[in-house]
């Protein structure tokens, strides 16, 4: 009995289509005259890429400054349960102490 795969769907479509381009760039940009095209492309397409950044830059902006508080308390909390200090003295010794060892052979 034939293996039946099923259809793809746009999430993979999409994430396959992105693979392929990441994976044939370099390919791309060894080719002749690679750099004058996509000089000229970005010269067409920068003015538009332009507005559409400026419509979603200051959302953006909002959402990071509204994160950035709890993330920091966060990191913080962490950084205040972690024995980080201890652990890099305890792997500094470690590592002294083999290499005194090495050094005696």
């Amino acid at each position: 009995m034939p293996v039946r795969i099923p259809k793809a769907g746009s999430t993979e479509v999409a994430a396959f289509g992105l693979a392929g381009v990441a994976g044939f760039a370099p390919f791309y940009f060894m080719l002749p005259g690679a750099e004058e095209r996509l000089a000229t492309q970005t010269a067409r397409w920068a003015p538009r890429w332009e507005r559409n950044i400026s419509y979603f830059a200051p959302p953006a902006r909002m959402i990071a400054q509204r994160a950035e508080r709890p993330v920091q308390k966060t990191v913080k909390k962490i950084d205040d349960r972690l024995p980080l200090e201890k652990m890099a003295k305890n792997v500094d010794r470690r590592i002294k102490y083999g290499i005194d060892r090495m050094s005696k052979r």
